[in-house]
């Protein structure tokens, strides 16, 4: 025959219709969101009995037949999420709602399984360009399987029915599209909702159920017992805190935030497949005035990690620009711990300092303080630029004039934690 059977142009330039540009998608107040079929589809036409006649020649069985021969060369499509049936059952009504809508030159049916097709692919992640493929291959099919049945006398009727064709492709097309795209916005919404519901629960220290933790893992597209990053900050260093979590998530970091007890807390997994990224995550935050320490059995442990975070954070001093990590910290909250249950740490070593000159004094703390961080007679003098007998015979008074002994351990410890 002496048709061609190449589709118009215009059939496949409606992946992204025109009219697709300025779609509205409405919420109401319930949260449904609401898509507007293509406007242009309504317009009236009077369609030709020889129209009439070409597509009663078309059969929504054979065309899906050949759609579903030809789908699986679409991305996303050679193992669908949904099952060929379902495929198959939108494949034939949509056939159906598209040939009675090209006999009457009325979308009619035809926006009611759009929606039903943009609805569904969207709630079994099959991607917008994906779906829209598709679309474009249903006219594609029909395209090809009207050129085949039609004669030569019949390239006029084609002709002067284009435009309405077009019509109908586009406001399908459209209408698809905007259902589509609303379910994608109503998925994330009830996914957002559904996290803040589970992470308030993981939060407000109630029982969290395995079922949760598990629930809450693939919500947050981490496994539940990966090792948890977790950062803490107060007040204004929570600005901060917000442009680097920024700057991780452009670099391809998952970060999590949440607050607690006037706390910012941002959580993010400690270990991924690339060492070189966690040690790029810790790095950037460890410069950040915050609180920061690992959750190490993942989700479980996180409200325990997030409240020592923030004391850590709580212990920064006004001066200190980086992060308070636990090994660096942790005396600090020791001390914050015993001052609060009101027994006295250090006040019998400062009245017995008390008794020294201010000179004295101060060397004799130089003394400890260095060792204390040192651990080394050798290394302390050699900071200090003294003889170690000298760092020893301060290290000797000291013990002499308060009773604690900077060299053994468990004396040293009281005044690590009280000069924390």
């Amino acid at each position: 025959m002496a048709l061609s059977s190449k589709a118009p142009n215009d059939v496949s330039a409606t992946a992204t219709p025109p009219s697709t540009a300025g779609a509205i998608v409405s919420t109401s107040a319930t949260g449904t969101a609401a898509t507007l079929a293509a406007p242009a589809a309504s317009v009236s036409f009077s369609v030709e009995p020889g129209w009439l006649e070409l597509l009663d020649r078309l059969d929504a069985e054979s065309l899906t037949e050949i759609f579903l021969s030809r789908i699986t060369e679409i991305d996303g499509y050679q193992a669908p999420p949904l099952p060929r049936s379902e495929v198959r059952r939108t494949a034939v009504l949509s056939f159906i709602a598209i040939l009675d809508g090209l006999r009457s030159g009325q979308l009619d049916d035809a926006v009611a399984i759009a929606t039903d097709v943009g609805v569904s692919r969207a709630r079994a992640g099959v991607s917008l360009s994906s779906l829209l493929e598709a679309v474009r291959l249903d006219f594609a099919v029909l395209w090809d399987a009207l050129t085949a049945v039609a004669e030569v006398e019949d390239a006029q009727v084609i002709v002067r029915h284009t435009s309405m064709m077009l019509r109908i492709v586009d406001g399908y097309v459209t209408q698809t599209q905007n259902a589509y795209i609303a379910e994608a916005q109503r998925i994330r919404e009830e996914s957002a909702s559904l996290r803040r519901e589970l992470l308030e629960s993981l939060f407000s220290a109630l029982h969290t159920s395995p079922e949760q933790l598990n629930l809450l893992a693939r919500e947050l597209q981490v496994e539940v017992a990966t090792p948890l990053l977790v950062a803490a900050a107060i007040g204004n260093d929570a600005v901060a805190l917000h442009v680097e979590l920024a700057e991780l998530e452009r670099r391809g970091c998952v970060v999590h935030t949440h607050y607690l007890d006037g706390a910012v807390i941002a959580f993010l997994p400690a270990v991924t497949k690339s060492r070189t990224h966690d040690t790029m995550c810790f790095a950037r935050l460890s410069e950040l005035r915050i609180g920061l320490t690992t959750a190490g059995d993942g989700l479980a442990g996180l409200l325990a990690g997030a409240r020592i975070a923030r004391d850590l954070a709580l212990a920064l001093k006004p001066d200190e620009l980086k992060a308070m990590t636990w090994d660096r910290g942790w005396a600090r909250l020791a001390a914050h711990e015993l001052a609060a249950s009101g027994k006295p740490l250090m006040a019998d070593i400062d009245a017995a300092l008390a008794e020294c000159s201010p000179a004295r004094r101060e060397r004799l703390l130089e003394s400890v303080l260095s060792y204390l961080r040192t651990g080394s007679i050798a290394d302390s003098s050699a900071e200090l630029f003294c003889h170690r007998n000298t760092l020893s015979k301060n290290l000797q008074q000291f013990r002499e004039i308060t009773g604690i002994d900077p060299t053994i351990p468990n004396e040293a410890a009281r005044l690590v934690v009280g000069w924390a």
